[in-house]
C-alpha cells in the first residue's frame, strides 16, 4: 500500500482503497487479551489514515470469512462463509454497519465530512440476492463496485455466474433483487461495474506459454525438493470441469483461439494486456456516444510483486488527454449531479 501511494503521488493520481474490515474488527475484538494484535491493528489504522491524508479515498470491503474468527495459541482460525449473500440479512447488515462505522470513526478525526459510501463485496459475491442491495442502501451505501460482467466462478469456496449481466460497462440502477439486472426505474444505489475485456489471441497464446513454463519450472523444483506428489487441489480451483482434458481445453487451448476474458486488475495484467485494456475502454466508450463516462479498474495489492507494469500504465494513463483519475467519493458526487449517465431499462444509453 505504501508503494502504491508513492507511485500514485509520482504520477499525480488519486485512487480509492477498498480496505478489508472484517480482519481489522477481529483484531480489535481480541486485542485486550492479546496485546500483539493491538499493535498490528494500530499500524493498520496508521496506514489507512496516511493514505487518506494524502488525498486518497477509503471505502468498505468485507471478507466475511472472518465473521467467526478465533485467535488461539498465536494462530487465527477462520471458517466463515466467503459470500455475504449466504448470511442472514441481520448478520450481513451488522457486518456492513460495523465496518462502515469503524471507517467513519477513524477518518472523521482527519476530516469531519468523510462518509463511507461505496462497497465492494468479498470475492465479488453480490448477486443474486433479495436483500443485499437493500441492506447497503439502509446502511447509507450509494455505490456498489462488486460486479464483473461475464465472470463465472465455481469453486469449493464460492459459486456465482455473471455471464448474463445486462450491463457490464456503464453505471446502472440495479434491480434490487439481482445486481446483474438493470432496473426499470432509478434506485437509491448505483452499480458501477469493474471493467473486463477480451484479449487478443496472440497475447493469450503468449500468456499461456509463459504460465505453462512457470508451472513446469515449479514442477522441477518440487522434484528437486523430493516433493513429487501432486499438490492437493485448493479451495479456489475450478470444480466445474468434468475432466482434466476439459480443464486443459478451457485454460490453455480455448484462449489461443478466442482470447482470454480478463478482469481489469492492474496488479495482475502484463504490459501487453494493459495496452489492450486501454484500447477496449476507448473503443467501448466511443461506441456509447457519451462525452464522458467512469470506468472502474481494480487492483489487489496482495498480488503485486513487480510494480514495473503498473508504473508503466500510470505513466501513460496520467499523461493521456482523454483520461482523468477520480475517487469513488468524487464519482458518487458526479453521478448525483447527473454529469455521468446512469442507465436504467427506461433510460437507455
Amino acid at each position: 500500500m505504501r508503494e502504491l501511494v508513492r507511485l500514485y503521488e509520482k504520477y499525480g493520481v488519486r485512487g480509492t482503497f477498498f480496505v478489508e474490515m472484517m480482519q481489522q474488527l477481529a483484531f480489535r475484538k481480541n486485542q485486550a487479551r492479546h496485546p500483539e494484535l493491538k499493535s498490528l491493528a494500530d499500524r493498520w489504522d496508521a496506514h489507512v489514515v496516511d493514505a487518506f491524508k494524502r488525498g486518497h479515498d477509503i471505502q468498505l470491503h468485507l471478507h466475511t470469512r472472518w465473521s467467526n474468527a478465533r485467535y488461539e495459541n498465536g494462530s487465527w482460525h477462520v471458517s466463515g462463509d466467503w459470500s455475504i449473500l449466504n448470511y442472514e440479512p441481520t448478520d450481513a447488515r451488522a457486518m456492513i454497519l460495523a465496518g462502515k462505522e469503524y471507517l467513519e470513526n477513524l477518518l472523521r478525526r482527519v476530516d469531519s465530512s468523510y462518509q463511507c459510501i461505496a462497497f465492494r463485496a468479498g470475492a465479488l459475491a453480490i448477486a443474486p440476492s433479495a436483500s443485499i442491495l437493500n441492506l447497503l442502501v439502509d446502511c447509507g451505501i450509494a455505490l456498489d463496485s462488486s460486479l464483473v460482467g461475464g465472470l463465472r466462478l465455481e469453486t469449493r469456496n464460492l459459486q456465482f455466474d455473471n455471464t448474463s449481466c445486462e450491463e457490464s460497462f456503464l453505471p446502472f440502477y440495479p434491480r434490487m433483487d439481482d445486481a446483474r439486472r438493470v432496473s426499470d426505474k432509478p434506485e437509491k444505489i448505483i452499480c458501477v461495474p469493474i471493467h473486463q475485456f477480451q484479449s487478443s489471441r496472440r497475447n493469450a497464446f503468449i500468456d499461456v506459454v509463459v504460465l505453462t513454463w512457470r508451472k513446469f519450472l515449479l514442477h522441477l523444483k518440487r522434484a528437486h525438493d523430493d516433493k513429487q506428489d501432486a499438490a492437493p487441489p485448493t479451495d479456489w480451483e475450478e470444480v466445474r470441469h468434468t475432466s482434466r482434458l476439459a480443464l486443459v481445453y478451457d485454460k490453455a487451448i480455448k484462449p489461443c483461439f478466442k482470447g482470454k476474458h480478463l478482469v481489469s486488475d492492474i496488479s495482475r495484467l502484463n504490459r501487453s494486456f494493459m495496452r489492450e485494456m486501454l484500447q477496449d475502454i476507448r473503443r467501448r466508450a466511443a461506441a456509447t456516444g457519451l462525452s464522458s463516462l467512469p470506468v472502474i479498474l481494480t487492483n489487489h495489492s496482495k498480488y503485486l510483486t513487480d510494480f514495473k507494469p503498473l508504473e508503466g500504465f500510470l505513466d501513460k494513463a496520467s499523461a493521456a488527454d482523454d483520461i482523468k483519475f477520480l475517487t469513488l467519493t468524487e464519482l458518487a458526487e458526479t453521478l448525483h449531479r447527473g454529469e455521468f449517465a446512469t442507465r436504467s431499462q427506461n433510460l437507455e444509453r
